[in-house]
């Protein structure tokens, strides 16, 4: 009989363990339970839900030190085990499991069924830029940073001064909640005013990513919330809440604006070599399953360092054409100075999102001048020139190269 199933990939370290045999383990504890011992009328009926081992490779050097003996297993998880939301598929196929030594989940690969619950990114890539009327460049972010403490009139000024620098995305910083001094209603309808004054003077379109917050049970009322108020992006800190609460929030005909997904709490899952969840699939594959139209990492550049292979294989889970749900935009962040930005543009291609803080802000000239500068080091690399030609007849890139320089490798 021809039965679905949705496929794990494990990396497992042991010294001396029979990979084999821990293999099939798993895909009998994680399913059945036993199965030797099973009458075979028992056998028989049970077999439908029984995991099966796909592949184990091991990686058994000559010389190898203890600690270097690894293999890849994977296992195929029965779909009828497991309704369709991503909390089920996780904690079968890795929620005991994960506790049980050096194993890490490096890979899902949910079958046809599985992924035909999930809708995606409203928007993504394609959509956003639609949004923006910008289809031809990367995209620029800058990260509304110093929020917490501060008035309305106050960051309404900050957010103009970003929004005057020519940035096609602004967000929240994530650690912005629910406040008395600017409550979401008011720091919407305050922001958003910001962005259209803005429009007048640059003639562009901005999206605001305000940080969607409060209990798990009030999302979709506070998302509703702050879209009636004049929202037109959301960003939402996902592993805080789960992929679950990302899924229906994506799900919502009425949540019509893209939500760009921020890594908080990533650091709990992925750095280990042992333990956790692979950041292509955190932050790459099921970020996007769930519906992120966007998809903010740690960049392999600047202060909150991930290696340069994983960060090209996060990028790759969200563009690849191999999943139904649409792209998403890869938002690699942390540390990003306008002199980068020929980098980045080199190691993601057209399809990114130049992401800042400090780097938009940190400039000597002012936030505007930030943006400014992101935006004419997005034309020099467009254009072919290097940065410092162009910063020639373009002050605030020069200004911002003075500050930071230009990093080629």
């Amino acid at each position: 009989m021809n039965y679905s199933y949705s496929n794990a990939t494990y990396r497992l370290y042991d010294d001396k363990a029979d990979f084999h045999k821990k293999a099939q383990g798993i895909a009998v504890g994680l399913t059945v339970g036993s199965w030797t011992e099973l009458p075979e009328a028992a056998k028989e009926q049970m077999q439908k839900h029984l995991g099966q081992v796909v592949s184990v490779q091991a990686h058994e050097p000559e010389g190898a030190q203890p600690g270097d003996r690894y293999a890849d297993i994977t296992i195929a998880y029965p779909d009828v085990n497991f309704s369709r939301d991503i909390p089920a598929f996780l904690v079968t196929a890795f929620g005991k499991l994960s506790m049980d030594g050096k194993i890490k989940l490096i890979d899902i690969e949910p079958s046809a069924d599985f992924l035909s619950a999930f809708p995606g990114p409203k928007f993504g890539v394609q959509g956003v830029r639609d949004l923006l009327g910008v289809h031809d460049r990367p995209l620029v972010m800058s990260i509304f940073k110093s929020v917490i403490g501060h008035e309305l009139a106050n960051l309404r000024e900050q957010f103009l001064q970003q929004a005057l620098g020519g940035v096609d995305l602004i967000k929240d910083d994530e650690i912005l909640f629910e406040n008395p001094l600017t409550p979401l209603e008011q720091r919407v309808e305050a922001c958003m005013s910001a962005a259209r004054e803005a429009e007048q003077i640059t003639g562009q379109k901005l999206l605001y990513f305000t940080n969607l917050t409060g209990s798990t049970f009030q999302l979709k009322a506070n998302a509703k919330r702050a879209i009636a108020a004049g929202a037109n992006g959301l960003l939402f800190n996902v592993l805080a809440y789960g992929f679950d609460a990302l899924a229906e929030l994506a799900a919502d005909p009425e949540i019509n604006v893209p939500i760009a997904a921020h890594p908080a709490m990533a650091g709990a899952f992925y750095p280990s070599q042992h333990h956790g969840i692979s950041a292509p699939l955190l932050l790459g594959k099921l970020m996007r399953i769930a519906g992120a139209d966007l998809s903010l990492f740690p960049s392999p550049y600047g202060s909150v360092v991930m290696p340069k292979a994983e960060n090209l294989a996060v990028m790759e889970a969200l563009l690849t054409p191999s999943l139904p749900q649409k792209a998403a935009f890869p938002v690699p962040s942390a540390g990003i100075h306008p002199g980068l930005v020929p980098l980045i543009m080199g190691d993601f291609g057209p399809e990114v999102v130049v992401n800042a803080g400090g780097g938009v802000h940190g400039h000597p000239g002012g936030s505007a001048a930030g943006g400014q500068a992101f935006r004419q080091a997005v034309d020099a690399v467009l254009s072919g020139s290097t940065l410092e030609q162009f910063a020639v007849n373009h002050e605030q890139l020069r200004i911002a190269i003075e500050r930071w320089g230009v990093r080629t490798s």
